[in-house]
């Protein structure tokens, strides 16, 4: 066993699929799978077998299946027993074990891992300080928010969006839609209703649509599903009778149902089906109307073939892009 073989099974699938690994641990394969972990050199098999018995408690055995690995040196082991020590809570010996040396604070990409295991660890701020300097990629900024979710950091969270956030508003009237930052209005609401403020994340991210000051679908979405969570079905109501109702009226559909409404809901995509300007999108409108129907005590949407089809919501503008994050030039 060697790093180059083991760098070779993970890009490759080489030996025992984790599917497999997986299909056997279910039907009580533990042992079998640890066999082949030591005698075969199975990284999968390692893997999935470490990851058995840290749930049943046996991170020692966990560590000892996993040593020969660890041995080569090869990184994805390294951090494979850092989590199993984590789990064990040791978790001086997990950040020790892993903690990047200058070469590796220069990287986003293992900055990231590490502070994800800080994080864990419950040491958030050198988590979020450690990431800070990379926040150049725009990345960054989705991580830090991830990793701050109900650790009382809300604040600084806002501090450090609020400018990225600012640049995305202006980068619309500048025509530069290639923004790096185009989820930062996006965040700052999500920080904003997760910190107790839902009224001023509405606001917020109200004007920025309603002024068209913002660059992608993502960012109209999440202001919708903002509404619907907060009970704002007369705005939300606005704003899928409007410009954007593509992109909004399933949302609308969904939020009028969790409100007890399910007729109207069903009776919101009946009409949209019907009208001649949603020609293209009928597909999609028919599989979430027969879902709506669902909702009811009436009968399903006649139109059978269009059941269980996906069609993605996009924007109706004929200048947009395809491409996640969906972006709009109009």
């Amino acid at each position: 066993m060697n790093v180059d073989d083991l760098e070779w099974q993970a890009s490759h699938f080489g030996g025992l699929r984790p599917s497999r690994v997986d299909l056997l641990l279910e039907h009580g394969g533990l042992e079998p799978v640890i066999r082949a972990a030591e005698e075969r050199g199975d990284w999968f098999c390692a893997q999935g077998a470490t990851q058995a018995l840290c749930r049943a408690g046996e991170f020692d055995r966990a560590l000892r299946v996993l040593e020969p690995f660890v041995a080569t040196g090869w990184r994805d082991a390294l951090w494979a027993r850092a989590d199993i020590l984590l789990r064990a809570g040791r978790s001086q010996e997990a950040l020790d074990l892993v903690r990047p040396d200058e070469a590796g604070r220069a990287s986003a990409t293992e900055c990231r891992a590490y502070a994800e295991l800080l994080a864990r660890a419950g040491e958030i701020d050198e988590a979020v300080d450690l990431l800070v300097p990379h926040m150049d990629e725009s990345w960054i900024l989705s991580v830090l928010v991830e990793i701050t979710e109900g650790r009382d950091r809300d604040g600084r969270m806002l501090e450090l969006i609020a400018p990225h956030a600012e640049s995305a508003r202006e980068a619309r009237g500048r025509g530069r839609w290639d923004h790096p930052f185009w989820e930062a209005q996006e965040l700052q609401a999500r920080v904003l209703e997760r910190a107790g403020r839902a009224d001023e994340a509405i606001r917020i991210l109200g004007g920025d649509v309603a002024g068209r000051r913002f660059l992608a679908q993502n960012t109209l979405t999440a202001y919708a599903e903002l509404l619907a969570r907060h009970g704002r079905i007369d705005t939300l109501r606005e704003l899928a009778t409007g410009e954007d109702a593509r992109v909004v009226l399933g949302i609308y559909a969904h939020a009028l149902r969790d409100h007890g409404r399910a007729d109207e809901a069903e009776a919101v995509m009946r009409d949209a089906i019907a009208a001649d300007d949603w020609v293209g999108h009928r597909a999609w409108l028919s599989a979430t109307c027969c879902a709506t129907a669902g909702w009811t005590t009436r009968s399903p949407w006649p139109n059978r073939a269009s059941a269980g089809t996906t069609a993605p919501i996009s924007w109706h503008h004929s200048s947009c892009s395809s491409t996640a994050p969906r972006t709009c030039s109009t």
